[in-house]
């Protein structure tokens, strides 16, 4: 996109973003998802489409940005500096399924897109940005390795988590959040270790991360 932030079609990209998550679970990352969410949004479809991205990572991509920005505004800083670090992160990352349960097929589509050959470098990238969102809403400001392994980390929390997500049946998601908070307990673990008792053996990040893409249930 080349128009200013502030232009009229950066304008109905911020309005259009987090919706059409809901309208891409009936048609998929898909032009008919732009019409039918601009519709529902009382916005011009002509100019819906010539706002959009094209193309099915670029939409899911979006769609990522207006579920940073609702976290933003559902979990503002005051009310985060109030709760220690592990209820930040656990709270970061439950508010974030919740705000995507209306998409919850259009999630399911968007990760076998994005797990195509293809599309894994974008993969990354949004699971990078959703990791590194969520840290600087806790209020994270490291810069050295912390800076790399906490979102390295917590990119594995959260995929592991929605992954969960989308098979569970229970009610109200009980099984996610048990998960969830399973999967956060294994990381104040791992920091407990790595302040302590692994002062002289450098922390394996990779076999951590192996654990908990792969926990043990």
């Amino acid at each position: 996109m080349t128009d200013q932030p502030d232009s009229p079609l950066s304008a109905i990209r911020l309005q259009l973003a987090l919706p059409l998550g809901e309208n891409a679970a009936f048609d998929g990352w898909t032009a008919a998802a732009v019409e039918a969410t601009a519709l529902a949004e009382g916005v011009d479809p002509e100019l819906a489409a010539l706002a959009m991205p094209k193309g099915a990572v670029g939409l899911i991509d979006l769609y990522g940005e207006g579920v940073d920005r609702a976290l933003a505004e559902r979990l503002p800083a005051d009310r985060l500096a109030a709760m220690k670090i592990r209820e930040r992160i656990r709270s970061l990352v439950w508010e974030r399924i919740r705000i995507q349960e209306p998409a919850r097929e259009a999630i399911r589509r968007a990760l076998a897109i994005l797990a195509m050959p293809q599309n894994l470098p974008s993969g990354a990238r949004l699971s990078w940005r959703s990791a590194d969102v969520m840290w600087r809403l806790a209020g994270d400001t490291a810069t050295d390795y912390n800076h790399y392994s906490k979102r390295a980390i917590l990119s594995a929390v959260y995929g592991s988590t929605l992954l969960a997500w989308l098979q569970d049946e229970s009610e109200g998601s009980a099984d996610t959040a048990a998960f969830l908070d399973r999967r956060i307990d294994e990381v104040m673990r791992f920091e407990k270790w790595k302040a302590g008792i692994g002062k002289s053996e450098r922390p394996s990040l990779t076999r951590f991360l192996g654990r908990l893409r792969y926990p043990a249930h």
